[in-house]
């Protein structure tokens, strides 16, 4: 580390003088119908340096100072704009397309100033924009989507090893995700099937133009969801040139390249080699993953009045568990124990085309999505001995989706519909120890085959009243499939949402949503099966889950990059799934490694989630950017005794501070501290665990579910901290960062672990019997290390 810093000190002293110079072109159009905006004026967002676009629409900056930058751009009759961040280099030129939307405001009359914090009409509420700054400056996030959500007002993290999505008091399960309008089941490599999760996100975002996250007020033409909705949209490939773009960071080498592949058409690839395994190896886990991934796009603009655009995403995850450890200790013991080894891969591909109308635009989305997911764990991990664990198991989604967007004066409407084809399969075999009467061992084995026809209607109208101060959404949406009588009526589903925002002055804002939401059970849950053969949850009567949002906040902007807000919620969820053999709510599952879902459930859960929230992005002394979010959240779900226990998610308390300096030859440093509320845990049922056929079975304890979540683990605090040092040459650019986690080394203290007791020669020690019992022993679970990452980015 000392000589990686004087070698960067050393170079900047040399390279200090290289010449800085960038070049932005781009295009302003109407967003209704794609037509060109001549004569606009276009501004770099908090300079005075502009320009003015030509006929076509078209405008050019040249010798910008490199950086991250927007553009904000003002024509008569359309709303003032302002872009999204993007970052100036001299490896190439920038381009940058600008929708402008039409006004009926009249000159002389009140106009609510631009900003770049976006507010749609459908999602005036809970909804933040993330810049491409935002997600590569991060600190501790290393460039990882999911762990810069994190940070987010509402969203709370698990694990540091994961990567799991825990949004106003929902599990992880309740997100979806979108990439370029096209959906994706998978945010992260090795997901837990059934649910998110994983230790690192599987987007590259080398790519990322910007991320817009719904944590409520989802918009009629994005369902199947209850917590959020993450919608990433990817930057075109350059026009120009041929570009490329490698890096070193935490745990991959990412290789990238973009540019043109004839007049009209563009491409970005990318792809990437994880060396996780060594960092893991590094923390002491006792599993060594490594992963590769792919990410593509081709655009082709055939006219002005039509684009297409094909796209793909998708990885190979692999991972074995690390037992040649010597004198493992009690934390990496348990975790060999019950850790199956997993291997998946997944894609997800599609094409979106889009057709612009004089006065709307339709946009058809084609897509098929893949999981292939193998788990087996062998006895004592003695690959001589039986499987305890034997699962394989494939989720095929091909889909389509149209949407037409429409402007009529004071009007929008959005609406439009689709149709998808599943099929899940699977071969389980799994040795589990349950109680039926008396606690008893038996084996599940089952094949499955389940195909479902999937549809869903939506549609959503907003007006502007009072020269665009008040405005009103009000949508409907029915989703439904073919897996049952009761999910096929698209009557169960129906889905109304209503939202109103209103400015009361060009400062404050006031702003509202409620709305009803579905999700379809997880594919695990459909299919699962007794070793007869028979889809008991489909005969359990197997609902679509179900949860009531109503949202209200307060918005005040005290500057163009300032931002302040206060929003409280409350989300009450029924018919979730609940587990038959311990009475447990499944939305207190899904937050760790395998499969989640597949058991025997009921449609009988309720629970509610509420609180408040407050976030604060602005500039302090005008030099350093602060962004702060704290919440406070109650997750609860009835237990068997019709009463309201806490949630897996209950963390109460999430606070997070994240400041940013720039100082001049393109340094920058970053501070990020956060604090999350420990959740609730469960106690081990020790004389159940300690059974010898019980133990064998999983080699994991059992929870004693008549104390559930009556426990929590300690909370927990972490500062990261990331330094940057950028170099731009007349046709290269290079990029060197710091990265440290937990830079105080915090443990936190977890549920305790429950292991055997060895004796001598490295053996379970048994009790006296009958029955026979293993001598267990709870083992503190302490998480937490400083954890230090060099980057190295270079574009040419």
């Amino acid at each position: 580390m000392k000589k990686f810093l004087l070698f960067i000190l050393v170079f900047t002293a040399v390279t200090s003088g290289f010449s800085q110079n960038g070049t932005i072109k781009g295009r302003v159009f109407n967003e209704k119908n794609n037509e060109p905006l001549p004569f606009t004026n276009i501004v770099i967002f908090g300079t005075n340096i502009g320009s003015t676009s030509d006929l076509d629409g078209n405008f050019i900056f040249t010798g910008i100072t490199p950086g991250f930058i927007k553009l904000a751009a003002s024509s008569v009759g359309f709303e003032s704009y302002v872009s999204e961040e993007f970052q100036v280099t001299n490896a190439k030129t920038v381009f940058i397309d600008i929708p402008m939307r039409e006004t009926t405001i009249q000159l002389e009359q009140v106009v609510v100033k631009a900003s770049p914090f976006r507010k749609t009409e459908e999602s005036p509420v809970s909804m933040r924009t993330l810049g491409i700054g935002d997600i590569e400056k991060n600190p501790g996030a290393n460039r990882d989507i999911s762990k810069v959500i994190q940070a987010l007002p509402g969203v709370a993290s698990t694990v540091s090893f994961r990567n799991d999505i825990i949004v106003r008091g929902g599990g992880p399960s309740e997100n979806r995700f979108f990439l370029d309008g096209m959906e994706i089941p998978n945010l992260n490599h090795f997901a837990t099937q059934g649910s998110a999760g994983g230790p690192v996100g599987i987007i590259n975002v080398d790519f990322i133009r910007e991320v817009d996250f719904y944590s409520g007020a989802f918009p009629a033409n994005r369902g199947n969801t209850l917590s959020s909705v993450l919608e990433m949209k990817q930057i075109d490939g350059n026009k120009e040139r041929v570009v490329f773009k490698g890096s070193v960071g935490a745990s991959d080498l990412s290789l990238a390249l973009n540019g043109p592949l004839s007049d009209r058409t563009t491409f970005l690839f990318s792809a990437r080699r994880s060396y996780l395994q060594f960092l893991f190896g590094v923390i002491g886990l006792p599993f060594l993953p490594t992963y590769n991934d792919f990410q593509f796009k081709v655009k082709t603009r055939f006219d002005q009045k039509n684009e297409l655009t094909v796209l793909g995403i998708g990885a190979i995850d692999q991972f074995r568990l690390n037992t040649g450890i010597k004198d493992p200790t009690e934390d990496q013991r348990y975790i060999l124990n019950y850790l199956p080894v997993n291997e998946q891969w997944n894609y997800a591909v599609g094409a979106v085309y889009k057709h612009f109308r004089k006065n709307s635009f339709d946009t058809w989305v084609f897509s098929r999505n893949m999981l292939n997911n193998v788990a087996y764990k062998h006895e004592n991990n003695d690959e001589n001995l039986p499987r305890t664990l034997d699962y394989v198991s494939q989720e095929m989604e091909n889909k389509f989706r149209y949407e037409n967007s429409s402007r009529f004066s004071d009007f929008k409407i959005i609406a439009g519909g689709g149709g998808e084809y599943a099929r899940f399969l699977t071969n389980t075999f799994q040795q589990v120890f349950i109680p039926l009467g008396e606690d008893t061992l038996r084996s599940i084995n089952y094949d499955s085959e389940v195909d479902l026809f999937k549809y869903h209607l939506f549609a959503q109208a907003s007006k502007n009243f009072y020269n665009d101060r008040l405005i009103l959404s009000l949508g409907l949406r029915t989703d439904g499939n073919t897996y049952s009588k009761n999910m096929s009526n698209p009557l169960n589903q129906l889905s109304p949402r209503f939202s109103a925002a209103w400015a009361l002055t060009d400062k404050f804002f006031v702003n509202f949503n409620t709305g009803r939401y579905f999700q379809q059970p997880a594919y695990t849950t459909l299919g699962f099966r007794d070793n007869s053969g028979r889809l008991v949850n489909k005969d359990n009567n197997l609902k679509y889950i179900a949860s009531n949002h109503v949202v209200a906040g307060v918005e005040y902007r005290r500057n163009e990059a300032s931002k302040m807000t206060l929003e409280g919620f409350y989300k009450h969820y029924n018919n979730y799934p609940v587990s038959v053999n311990d009475s447990i709510s499944l939305a207190n599952k899904g937050g760790d490694f395998g499969v989640f879902g597949n058991e025997e459930v009921t449609s009988t859960g309720t629970g509610r989630a509420y609180g408040f929230e407050v976030y604060v992005r602005d500039k302090a002394f005008d030099q350093i950017d602060v962004i702060l979010s704290y919440t406070f959240v109650r997750s609860e779900f009835k237990d068997f005794t019709d009463t309201y226990i806490p949630s897996s998610w209950d963390n109460r308390h999430l606070l997070n501070l994240t400041l940013g300096k720039e100082f001049k030859r393109n340094w920058n440093v970053g501070a990020k501290w956060r604090f999350v509320g420990g959740n609730p845990y469960t106690p081990w049922d020790v004389e159940r665990s300690s059974l010898r056929e019980a133990w064998d079975a999983r080699r994991q304890g059992y929870l004693d579910y008549s104390k559930f979540n009556t426990l929590r683990i300690g909370n927990f605090h972490q500062l990261d901290v990331r330094i940057d040092k950028q170099y731009f040459f007349d046709k290269w650019s290079l990029n060197f960062y710091v990265d440290i986690q937990n830079l105080y080394n915090f443990k936190q203290e977890g549920a305790p672990n429950l292991t055997t007791v060895l004796d001598a020669e490295g053996n379970d020690v048994l009790l006296p019997g009958p029955p026979q019992r293993y001598q267990l022993q709870e083992v503190v679970n302490e998480a937490g290390t400083v954890l230090p990452t060099i980057g190295i980015i270079v574009e040419f």
